[in-house]
């Protein structure tokens, strides 16, 4: 689990069609993502990943992505 002392940032409608568009994420998946994010207080990116919902080189693509933004 991963757990932060601070609540994260709500995660941009720009990060969350990157998602969908280019990792191909589901509906299902992202919304599973969210909820635990907000839980955990932790990265969307970070939770998808624990989840096993993306793979390591997709997080990798995702902080790529976040970088270029």
């Amino acid at each position: 689990m991963v757990i932060t002392t601070s609540p994260q940032p709500v995660p941009s409608t720009a990060l969350v069609d990157f998602l969908r568009r280019d990792i191909g994420l589901s509906d299902d998946a992202l919304a599973l993502g969210l909820r635990q994010a907000v839980q955990e207080q932790a990265p969307l990116p970070v939770t998808l990943w624990r989840f096993g919902l993306i793979s390591l080189v997709q997080l990798d693509r995702v902080y790529d992505w976040q970088d270029r933004q």
